[in-house]
């Protein structure tokens, strides 16, 4: 049984209200606001009983209003990011905002983690409703979104919807920092290594011919047991080869469970920002296993589902000191996102999993986040 109610939690000058929804089982308390369909709090049970809240956010709107790090937000009409904030789609070129480098990132300047969503309630939990009109913040179509946030005893489902009128890239996900700290593992046996503006590496080998259909070309690079499957985009200068790195061997090999904090000395860069692969182009639509967690010292357990292709795994790389919660300060690998979502910058990469809705079709993805204790 789950209890469900709702009371306003503020309001935006010339917008209107925000409201607070709580979702309420006996195991786990869940609250949601209709700006951004953002999750501000998740609080479960350790294993003496004691209920605590495992996300990060704000006590206040504004902190919301102003934050720039999507704490708890939905992000789109495109999570991650577009490499120069352009992409080709039917033949036309669309350019974006640029917000983060070179790239377009989370939807640009004013993405759905910004606007303010109709909330209806729903059995267990509640529906976020969007319109966003067509050109918004550069995308073509006017595409119908919504987020429904259910609760179902230890279980929070969050299930994505969207239609558009135009064919146009779309790819949802919820941005909750979490701060249970100690053991992860990921389901993956691949990733996607990035550059220095997080965007999936290249190569230009020499002598490539395609002498075979790019699905078949595909196949066989997948089935490959190197260390390395290459993606292969025909383009008119050369052939661009994106990098899907095995796992196996190197620090991104989480398929057991690892201490994240040793574990950040080893990778690359300011730490994880990277793209799992939990299943390729071909493969059926269902819900896989993405992610568990485990925080020793409380004895509480998250464990992610979901039917998005990957989960790009953030340890919180560009937390600043912002104060959130209670006068809490969130500093860099204070936490972590699991993001499920597609991979990056898939509207330019031809073999990646495709980001694309046409007109008259339906955009379905569900994500669970299971809270239990050892």
């Amino acid at each position: 049984m789950t209890d469900v109610s709702v009371q306003q939690w503020g309001e935006v000058g010339g917008r209107g209200p925000v409201d607070l929804w709580v979702l309420q089982s006996a195991q786990v308390r869940v609250e949601v606001l209709s700006l951004g369909a953002i999750l501000r709090s998740v609080c479960c049970r350790g294993r003496e009983g004691h209920m605590e809240d495992v996300v990060l956010g704000f006590d206040h709107l504004e902190g919301y209003l102003s934050d720039q790090r999507y704490l708890g937000a939905t992000v789109g009409r495109v999570a991650n990011r577009i490499a120069r904030g352009r992409f080709v789609v039917e033949g036309k070129e669309y350019r974006l905002d640029i917000n983060n480098g070179p790239n377009a990132l989370h939807g640009g300047l004013r993405g759905f983690n910004k606007a303010i969503w109709l909330a209806t309630a729903v059995e267990g939990g509640v529906q976020l409703s969007l319109t966003s009109p067509d050109g918004d913040q550069g995308y073509p179509g006017e595409v119908q979104v919504s987020v429904s946030y259910t609760l179902q005893g230890e279980t929070l489902t969050a299930e994505y919807q969207a239609r558009s009128t135009k064919t146009t890239p779309i790819n949802l996900t919820n941005h909750s920092y979490f701060n249970l700290a100690g053991q992860v593992s990921i389901s993956a046996q691949s990733y996607l290594p990035v550059d220095d503006s997080s965007i999936p590496t290249e190569q230009r080998p020499k002598n490539i011919k395609l002498d075979r259909p790019m699905g078949s070309l595909h196949h066989s690079l997948r089935r490959c047991m190197g260390l390395a499957l290459l993606c292969c985009v025909p383009t008119t200068a050369a052939t661009t080869i994106r990098e899907i790195r095995r796992v196996k061997g190197t620090p991104f090999d989480l398929t057991t469970p690892v201490l994240i904090g040793p574990r950040l000395k080893e990778v690359p860069g300011p730490g994880f920002d990277h793209n799992f692969c939990l299943s390729f182009p071909g493969d059926s639509w269902t819900e896989r296993d993405a992610a568990r967690v485990c925080h020793p010292g409380s004895g509480r357990v998250l464990e992610v589902s979901t039917s998005q292709p990957g989960v790009q795994f953030y340890t919180a790389n560009f937390l600043d000191g912002l104060t959130g919660k209670g006068g809490v300060r969130y500093r860099k690998h204070s936490s972590f996102c699991l993001e499920t979502q597609n991979w990056p910058d898939a509207v330019n990469q031809a073999p990646f999993p495709s980001c694309l809705l046409c007109p008259g079709e339906d955009y379905h993805h569900v994500t669970r986040f299971t809270f239990t204790t050892v």
